[in-house]
């Protein structure tokens, strides 16, 4: 078994991002709106803030109560489109259940979204166009495995889950380093025929231990996307650590591998729309 960690190879790209970032006189900027009373969303942009900061970008955090209405966060938007000093913007999810997450997420400038959600990014993305930013958790994974040399052409790559987010703007990622892809969901039957026959495995459904020790075969490269906390207070991902570990050629771990490369991703994300938008590339 060989770890993967995602840690060590954020802070190599952290690292980078903040040299570039040094050689700029006017810096990047990311506006971050906050419009939920989840826990964990608030402690994930308070360490996007910090590390935002520690690479010299101006950020900016938009916290609302339960009291916004729709039309006050389009007119953020809207201002946010039109300042020069934002390159970025993010819009933490979820976000309160009266708010219509589409509507936001489509009126965000696709040149200053962070995140690449909006459908023009997807959209280029899909039809092998570069588009103003990528998906952060697909690209973290990509540039995870290709740190660690783990070879994707031809493969045949096993992807549970079909998200938005993750799961399909994984598997167009995997499809365009020429890996043969499968989409597993939670309709998919016998999901272990699957998992036996893949030389790499992507799990990000958030379902714990949901990849056994009888699912993997030798030397199986595996990556896990999910993390739930228990209600002992511990973190688990999808994936059976402790009795997969010794199997895989390769493995994640929960937390510690994936979490660290999405962050790292959004950053460079960051300064990658400041240059574009500054038009000037390294």
């Amino acid at each position: 078994m060989k770890l993967m960690n995602g840690k060590n190879v954020a802070k190599s790209i952290l690292e980078n991002i903040k040299e570039r970032t040094s050689s700029y006189e006017k810096k990047p900027g990311l506006a971050v709106i906050l419009a939920n009373n989840d826990e964990a969303s608030k402690i994930y942009v308070n360490s996007k803030e910090k590390i935002s900061d520690s690479l010299g970008f101006k950020s900016s955090v938009y916290r609302f109560n339960k009291s916004v209405t729709q039309g006050e966060i389009i007119s953020l938007i809207h201002e946010l489109n039109e300042d020069s000093e934002i390159n970025g913007i993010l819009v933490q999810l979820p976000l309160y259940n009266h708010l219509n997450q589409e509507q936001i997420i489509e009126l965000i400038d696709p040149k200053k979204d962070v995140d690449g959600f909006h459908p023009i990014n997807i959209g280029k993305l899909n039809c092998g166009l570069k588009p103003y930013a990528v998906c952060c958790t697909p690209k973290g994974i990509i540039k995870l495995l290709k740190a660690y040399k783990v070879k994707l052409k031809g493969q045949s790559v096993l992807v549970i889950g079909r998200s938005n987010i993750v799961g399909k703007p994984l598997a167009t990622l995997l499809t365009l380093e020429d890996a043969t892809v499968t989409l597993a969901h939670s309709k998919t039957k016998d999901l272990k025929s699957l998992t036996k026959n893949a030389d790499i495995i992507i799990s990000a459904t958030g379902h714990p231990k949901l990849i056994t020790a009888d699912m993997i075969t030798k030397g199986t490269v595996v990556v896990d996307v999910g993390i739930t906390r228990q209600l002992t207070g511990g973190l688990v991902g999808d994936v059976d650590f402790e009795k997969i570990k010794d199997i895989a050629g390769y493995i994640t771990p929960v937390p510690g591998g994936v979490g660290p490369m999405t962050i790292a991703s959004l950053m460079e994300n960051v300064l990658e729309l400041f240059e574009q938008q500054n038009k000037r590339q390294e």
